[in-house]
């Protein structure tokens, strides 16, 4: 019995520091590069300098090589307590291993454990990147969350205000707190040095709050990371509490190796002029014989198992990645946080289900959307939103938490946005009155960057589809958020439109060339921003019946016919009319711009950020509206209207949801 004990825990020790030694990382489908290429050249060339690199000892790399189409830039940082000689043995292997796993990207990044090594073929030195957001956890839960993460978010409130105030080369810090049970808390975040205080503090912010929300709750330890910035914490001791004193104003003094040996590396250093071959064939030796060795000793913990007849926890140090399926939450935690779904929780309901208001144990406020069971198109709705809205980082989107999926329960928990949708403020005759200009022209401008984000800043180009009043939510300080991503579709960088045979979205905010022909791009969510400019100025929907001016084909024909007469302060909402209407008559004029049925003739959302943000700029005159599609095709109308996905009539095959959202595939969607 002993001997088997022995084994078992030597088995339990090996199978941590193998999962403790495992990297993470993620190639950007960004652009290729060939193996014969000059950026591949200038990429070997620039990422073997900085490991060999023995002048620079403040454990931060920046490097450029190459010009235009070819030119690289290169970041590597390293924790906060490895030595420069540690440093450059990490960034070392992690080069070599980072040209492997991603053979031929133009952009990739690899955390390991002493290092972070990061290229592209874009400016990368002083920027914000929040994105991707992963992690690797300990499977355990704390006894006691709510204890818990009493002592442990103060630990990393405290140290993200240290770690953001470091200079530009060293922004990291260290510190450990008591915890509950007699354990001690260490952690460790780090920016990279390039970044100015604001930009680390709100990278290692959004992180923090990661922490709670990425993994199904409170884990006792893991490591959470961006290309900005990192955070780390655990129960056991994973660096010297010697480096925990604050690095005094440059020059830094050497920071002392942790006492506690390093974790088992499957590949050895790279020695001098060792061949390639011969690091192939001892990485092939050692991992076949460490594999063995874990089936071995599993084996052996198995069949200890099957002996002694009793339940065991789960192994405490066994780390999973955060992808996708590391944002779930368990149906049981919802339901706590929701009252059992109560009717008192109810925020609203739709086509989709009801959403529902919840707390969860650390106090954060949540909205839950409870995706109908009736519903046919639920799980492809509830696919695609996860995996588009969970990449997507923008003060004016509405941020994804988590989701549930359990049996027939197909939930998504989204952050809570207090003040519901636009269209409870802008079409209530009582709320609408308490809406200046300033606060509409805020929310006009919020969707507009939103919109700019989804189609040019994000790593994907993203086409809303339904954008919409009731999918602009307004938070505590009124500032927009476009939500719902339920009928969204990916393109592919290069991509400019698509075409399908399901018509999903909501009538009167489509232009003609969806609505006839099945063809989308970016100017489709222009026309639909164009209808919410009009309806936020106006205050009226844009199917509302203008009868004593006789037009029936709703707002935008009415704001057509004012425009040519130039009457249109008629367009106005009454309780504005005392403002200055110069800023309100631009506006519309934009607005009008949007909804061109000439697609070529709409601006993109850039132009329109622009010419919001620069009075200076001349706006075109915009050309006849696309008003006439309200009385074209009554049969997708009347469908549409009742919120029915409308098949045209051809037969081109709908293309499912690939699985990983990294493969920039375009989602065929039926509608709700």
């Amino acid at each position: 019995m002993c001997y088997s004990k022995r084994l078992l825990l030597f088995g339990i020790l090996l199978i941590l520091l193998f999962v403790t030694s495992t990297a993470q990382r993620h190639c950007f489908q960004t652009g290729n590069y060939t193996s014969n290429s000059t950026y591949r050249a200038n990429l070997v060339g620039l990422l073997a300098s900085m490991s060999s690199n023995t002048t620079i000892d403040y454990l931060f790399y920046n490097f450029t090589a190459g010009e235009k189409d070819d030119k690289v830039n290169a970041i590597a940082v390293c924790r906060g307590y490895v030595t420069p000689e540690g440093c450059r043995r990490c960034i070392n292997s992690t080069t070599q291993e980072l040209l492997q796993s991603c053979p031929n990207q133009k952009e990739a990044i690899q955390w390991s454990g002493d290092c972070t090594v990061r290229y592209s073929n874009r400016s990368i030195f002083g920027v914000l990147e929040v994105q991707p957001m992963m992690a690797s956890y300990n499977v355990q839960n704390p006894p006691d969350p709510k204890e818990f993460y009493k002592v442990l978010r103060p630990l990393l409130d405290r140290l993200r205000n240290s770690t953001a105030l470091g200079n530009s080369t060293r922004k990291f810090a260290l510190g450990s707190v008591a915890a509950p049970n007699f354990q001690t808390i260490q952690s460790h975040l780090q920016c990279t040095p390039d970044l100015n205080w604001l930009d680390c503090n709100n990278c290692l912010q959004q992180l923090s709050e990661y922490t709670t929300t990425c993994c199904g709750g409170q884990k006792v330890g893991g490591v959470f990371v961006t290309p900005s910035c990192y955070i780390r914490y655990e129960i056991y001791s994973f660096y010297d509490p010697a480096a925990e004193s604050p690095p005094p104003s440059l020059p830094p003094p050497p920071i002392t190796q942790p006492v506690s040996p390093p974790p088992l590396q499957l590949l050895p250093p790279t020695q001098g002029k060792e061949s390639n071959s011969s690091r192939t064939t001892m990485a092939i030796v050692v991992s076949v014989v460490v594999s063995a060795i874990l089936i071995f000793c599993m084996s052996c913990f198995y069949l200890f198992y099957l002996r002694v007849k009793k339940p065991r926890d789960k192994l405490e140090s066994v780390d999973e990645i955060c992808s996708a399926d590391s944002l779930q939450f368990d149906v049981g935690t919802i339901k706590v946080a929701t009252d059992n779904f109560s009717a008192a929780n109810k925020l609203g309901e739709g086509g989709f289900g009801i959403v529902y208001k919840g707390v969860l144990p650390n106090g954060h406020e949540i909205a839950v959307k409870r995706l109908s069971k009736a519903s046919q198109q639920g799980d492809l709705e509830f696919k695609n939103e996860v995996e588009l809205v969970a990449t997507l980082q923008h003060r004016n989107l509405v941020r994804l938490l988590g989701f549930c999926l359990e049996g027939k329960e197909r939930l998504l928990v989204y952050e809570f946005v207090p003040n519901a949708s636009l269209e409870k403020f802008i079409f209530d005759p009582n709320k609408s009155a308490l809406m200046n200009w300033e606060m509409r022209n805020k929310i006009i401008e919020g969707i507009a960057r939103g919109l700019l984000y989804l189609h040019e800043d994000s790593r994907l180009r993203i086409i809303h589809r339904d954008l919409k009043a009731s999918n602009i939510l307004l938070d505590a300080d009124m500032n927009p958020k476009i939500s719902d991503f339920g009928t969204a579709r990916l393109f592919v960088p290069d991509q400019t439109q698509g075409n399908t045979s399901k018509i999903v979205g909501t009538f009167g905010y489509m232009p003609p060339e969806y609505v006839m022909h099945g063809q989308f791009s970016v100017k489709s969510d222009v026309f639909s921003f164009g209808v919410l400019v009009l309806e936020i100025v106006s205050g009226k929907k844009n199917n509302y019946s203008f009868q004593e001016e006789n037009e029936a084909g709703g707002l935008l024909s009415y704001a057509w016919k004012n425009w040519r007469e130039e009457t249109t302060s008629n367009l106005v909402d009454a309780t504005l009319k005392a403002r200055s209407t110069t800023q309100i008559m631009r506006c519309i004029h934009i607005g009008l711009l949007c909804v061109q049925e000439n697609v070529a003739a709409r601006p993109t959302m850039a132009t329109v950020v622009l010419m919001f943000n620069s009075h200076s700029v001349t706006l075109p005159v915009p050309s006849r509206p696309a008003f006439l599609m309200y009385s074209t095709r009554s049969d997708v109308s009347s469908q549409l209207e009742k919120g029915v996905g409308v098949t045209r009539p051809d037969t081109r095959q709908s293309r499912s949801i690939q699985a990983s959202i990294n493969e920039a595939s375009i989602s065929e969607l039926d509608g709700r």
